[in-house]
């Protein structure tokens, strides 16, 4: 139900845009998180944007650089990383809440979605 897609290989400082495409549920009925997972790491919280509250939230690594939004027509959440490092490689997956309110931010996931690889490399 969720597809996250827009991954690649980036040099250092550069740009990318991750996609979140829903089916089946409507992503502005829920919180909608970003998350990461390095080789041999845990699974990191990296975003999350509640429409219905108006907000959006970032972890600390990433604050300034990366920027998570939504597009209601196309039911799609998006998240721009900007001036990427070496150490933001990762793949990064999304995932719905169950709640809307920015409370499903920081409750159990319930959608997600598969992967998408983000490569940061000279």
């Amino acid at each position: 139900q969720l597809q996250a897609s827009g991954g690649g290989v980036v040099q250092p400082g550069g740009s990318l845009r991750l996609s979140c495409a829903a089916s089946g549920i409507s992503l502005d009925d829920h919180a909608v998180g970003w998350f990461r997972q390095a080789q041999g790491k845990e699974r990191e919280w990296v975003s999350c944007i509640s429409r219905s509250d108006g907000l959006t939230t970032y972890a600390d690594s990433v604050k300034g650089r990366f920027t998570i939004s939504g597009d209601n027509a196309k039911n799609t959440v998006y998240l721009q990383l900007s001036s990427l490092k070496p150490e933001d490689t990762a793949v990064y997956y999304c995932a719905a809440s169950h709640f809307g309110s920015a409370y499903g931010c920081y409750v159990e996931y319930s959608y997600w979605g598969q992967g998408t690889l983000v490569t940061v490399s000279s």
